[in-house]
């Protein structure tokens, strides 16, 4: 009876583990054979994309190695996107196809050019020209920031565009005006810290953007000079905001063109940083109108990024550009100026006794031109405002700006990239300038950033009469870029 009773239980048990086993073996096996299937076709169908790829690069290759012998730019049809490499240089072709291909790419290794598929190729080879694509992304990289424009040919082909078609309506104001002084150009060649405003009104007035019939106008001009007020003693810094908000409400009343627009087609000129606070009393102008200023701080409530338009404060100079020797510039970096700004304080606390970093604050004891020709570095530090005159003084001189000035909206920064020819830092890290600055002295960044600076310094400087993409037709170009693409007929409202 005992033996029949474990006999029984035995069996029971063998049974119930054998099921247990069972089902979990059935599952198991599914999972596996599910797996197997996956493989299967990930492996069949990247071999069916891997052979359509190269099918498609040998389709394409003599497009990699075409250079457009002609200036203009075509715009590519959405059908054509992968034709369209006249505008564009080799490496930014092969670029955008890299990033959207990745490790399928075959048309950049020895292998794919003589046909050979990955299927075909060892180990050892992919892994060879996985290393190659890496490298030749890094150094496209390299060559992106090495461009001064964002885009050259884009640019010069609107630059044209621009010279044929653009057209400013100036409000008309007579020589008897009792404020002549201030809406009419200067007479005399313009001189000091904010001869921006001055150049710039002056070339305007002589150019060929200017139209007589208004019907024509891009954009409407009102002609005020920020600096002029400042010395009117009828005006004075405390009344150029009553003087601001008459004159607007004066061309509202008088003429139908503001309001059509809400004055969005309308824009002003000032370099003094007092042009941001003359709008208090103006709202419109403020908000709507396209302020042109040198104080282009976009962490202000004045300023609006991408409307308003950033003007190069730049020293006027009448001397030719001096010769530049890169290899007698045996300072690191150099910076002078008023200890204005808590900024410029730390910055001179941090560097005030180091051998290669010259900080100076007072009067310099050398000449200033010297001390900037024999710089690799010139600091450009935010004091009471974002702007100062550093960064035309740098570039005249072929120094590499270095800018400490966060929320700075550079000029012309749609058009030239800034991190080809300059170094851009927040303000934390004054504490690591030098380890910076040395790190692109000795990785060689600094001489393509130096050569650059040579490459662009001719589009911060002012002329009488303006030369063609000099200070005067780059803020041209940016005023055609916030012009309204839909016309407005002066019968709307």
């Amino acid at each position: 009876m005992f033996r029949s009773s474990s006999f029984y239980h035995y069996s029971h048990n063998h049974v119930a583990t054998s099921f247990k086993s069972f089902f979990f073996f059935i599952p198991t096996t599914l999972a596996l054979l599910t797996s197997l299937f996956i493989l299967i076709y990930v492996y069949s169908t990247s071999i069916i994309f891997t052979h359509h790829h190269h099918q498609h690069h040998h389709k394409f290759q003599p497009i990699l190695h075409l250079k457009s012998s002609s200036p203009n730019f075509t715009l590519p049809s959405p059908t054509s996107h992968l034709t369209t490499s006249s505008h564009k240089n080799d490496s930014e072709f092969i670029k955008s196809h890299t990033f959207q291909l990745g490790d399928h790419i075959l048309g950049l290794g020895p292998q794919s050019q003589h046909g050979l598929s990955p299927d075909q190729s060892s180990l050892k080879e992919r892994s060879t020209q996985k290393k190659k694509i890496a490298l030749s992304f890094g150094s496209e990289k390299f060559e992106e920031k090495t461009n001064v424009f964002h885009d050259r040919d884009i640019f010069l082909e609107d630059y044209k565009e621009m010279h044929r078609s653009f057209k400013i309506y100036v409000y008309p104001h007579k020589k008897d005006d009792p404020f002549a002084n201030v809406l009419l150009p200067v007479k005399t060649e313009p001189g000091g810290n904010y001869a921006s405003e001055s150049y710039f009104k002056k070339a305007l007035m002589k150019s060929h953007f200017i139209t007589n019939d208004p019907t024509e106008a891009d954009l409407f001009f009102m002609p005020f000079s920020i600096a002029s007020l400042r010395h009117d003693r009828r005006v004075g810094v405390g009344g150029i905001k009553d003087f601001v908000r008459d004159y607007v409400q004066n061309i509202i009343h008088k003429y139908p063109y503001w309001n059509r627009t809400d004055g969005a087609d309308h824009f002003y000129v000032a370099c003094h940083s007092i042009g941001r606070s003359a709008m208090d009393k103006a709202p419109d102008v403020k908000f709507n109108a396209i302020q042109v200023v040198c104080s282009s701080s976009y962490f202000l409530s004045g300023y609006i990024a991408h409307k308003d338009a950033c003007l190069p404060q730049i020293w006027p100079r009448k001397e030719n550009l001096p010769k530049l020797v890169s290899s007698n510039r045996r300072k690191l970096a150099f910076f002078a100026g008023a200890a204005n700004s808590a900024l410029r304080r730390n910055l001179v606390e941090t560097w005030k006794n180091d051998s290669e970093i010259f900080v100076h604050h007072g009067r310099l004891k050398t000449p200033y031109a010297d001390e900037l020709l024999g710089s690799k570095f010139c600091l450009h530090v935010k004091g009471f405002e974002v702007n100062t005159a550093r960064i035309g003084d740098s570039l005249y001189y072929g120094c590499v700006p270095v800018i400490i000035a966060d929320h700075y909206d550079l000029p012309f920064a749609d058009v030239l990239n800034w991190k080809s020819f300059s170094v851009v830092v927040t303000t934390l890290d004054i504490p690591l300038l030098k380890k910076i600055l040395k790190s692109m002295v000795n990785s060689g960044e600094y001489l393509m950033l130096q050569r650059n600076v040579l490459k662009v310094r001719k589009h911060f400087q002012w002329h009488s009469p303006p030369l063609e993409l000099d200070s005067f037709y780059m803020v041209m170009y940016e005023l055609w870029l916030r012009r309204s693409s839909i016309p407005i007929l002066l019968g709307d409202s």
